[in-house]
């Protein structure tokens, strides 16, 4: 088990485990809609992948913190693409995938595990997967402010974890939709040109929460003013 430093705010901390560095989220939610943190890696170089994956940037403290937030929430929230790309797998979490298309893959990773229960919140108004291993239902929702006050009050979602990808951050951002941003900066450089960010929308301003570090990366949670 990884350990963490409590940088920010002081009075500074050490010997801190994964579970006590999520135990600071989630407050009460806002009134109409569940609680809403993003949570992402980066290099220090600002790159949100290494060759197209997140696994290469990641140490084993930000796995564990990974699922200690996960724990903490009701929900996983995720773009199509990110799990095109990512694959998942079985989730206790209820999962939360926004897609345009309902194109997914079926016969891996998080549709393909009897236990998950799958939300898909899609503008489609007819378009559903093939039969799957997991339970999947719909949100039939072109704007994520009225599909999250849906997840509140039909699903009992009361607080979400968001793991991007970037164009699903860039949408909930702008429109006031998340409360706290959790990055990573791991020290690495990733290089090349035309880098993707953990963010793909207007400039928006932050306000430092906390501060933690464990094997030289940084973990900072912010305000988004949401």
């Amino acid at each position: 088990m990884e350990t963490f430093r409590r940088l920010l705010p002081t009075p500074a901390a050490e010997g801190l485990t994964a579970a006590d560095v999520a135990a600071e989220v989630p407050p009460p939610p806002p009134a109409d809609r569940p609680f809403v943190l993003l949570n992402m890696i980066a290099t220090a170089d600002g790159r949100a992948t290494i060759d197209g994956r997140t696994a290469p940037i990641a140490n084993r403290a930000d796995y564990e913190l990974f699922h200690a937030l996960r724990d903490r929430v009701d929900a996983v929230m995720v773009g199509a693409e990110t799990i095109r790309v990512e694959g998942y797998g079985p989730m206790a979490q209820l999962a939360v995938v926004v897609s345009r298309s309902v194109a997914m893959p079926t016969e891996t990773g998080l549709l393909a595990a009897p236990g998950n229960r799958v939300v898909i919140v899609t503008p489609s108004p007819d378009a559903e997967l093939p039969p799957c291993a997991a339970s999947v239902s719909y949100l039939r929702e072109a704007d994520l402010a009225t599909a999250l006050r849906r997840l509140r009050a039909e699903y009992g979602v009361a607080s979400i974890d968001c793991e991007g990808g970037p164009g699903l951050n860039a949408t909930l951002v702008p429109a006031g939709l998340v409360d706290e941003l959790h990055l990573v900066i791991a020290p690495k450089l990733a290089g090349g040109d035309d880098p993707l960010t953990v963010y793909g929308g207007p400039p928006h301003d932050l306000t430092l929460l906390s501060l933690h570090e464990s094997g030289g990366y940084l973990f900072l949670r912010y305000g988004t003013g949401g």
